[in-house]
């Protein structure tokens, strides 16, 4: 089942279920969807509406963060259960130790030996882990390894 079709079946079971939450939640993806498409001029694929996805994630995060600082506990609650809802179309997330497993991989390949050759190891790095990692934990990891010298 794509994730289209797997969206489109939750949005009715949501609806059978009257859980209002999840489906503004969900109608809320499948707009983004849409949006992006009429935007492209194209149909998107998995890969695609993934993208879309982790796109809905992080705005979701930096919503939480901001509601947090300003002190809208309400809006925290909101945001965070419609989170929880769109990670579950996130393809599964890499932890910490195969990022980095990834990265010593790629510094090899690509022959990285400091700093300056940051740029050559994301752009090897990152279409491996689009959608699977967080793209500042990833640069964070790739800058320890740059900055100490050696992957080891």
């Amino acid at each position: 089942m794509s994730i289209r079709e797997r969206l489109e079946a939750d949005i009715q079971a949501a609806m059978r279920s009257r859980n209002q939450q999840r489906l503004d939640a969900l109608r809320f993806l499948k707009s983004a969807i849409n949006r992006v498409e009429i935007d492209r001029r194209v149909t998107l694929d998995d890969d695609g509406i993934t993208e879309v996805v982790v796109r809905q994630v992080k705005d979701r995060r930096d919503s939480i963060r901001m509601f947090e600082e300003g002190n809208r506990n309400d809006l925290v609650a909101k945001e965070a259960a419609d989170l929880i809802i769109l990670e579950e179309y996130m393809p599964p997330q890499l932890d910490e130790g195969e990022i980095t497993a990834l990265v010593e991989d790629v510094i090899r390949q690509v022959g990285a030996e400091s700093i300056r050759d940051k740029g050559k190891v994301m752009g090897r790095l990152m279409p491996q882990v689009q959608g699977k990692a967080d793209g500042q934990l990833v640069n964070a990891i790739v800058t320890r390894f740059l900055e100490s010298g050696s992957p080891e």
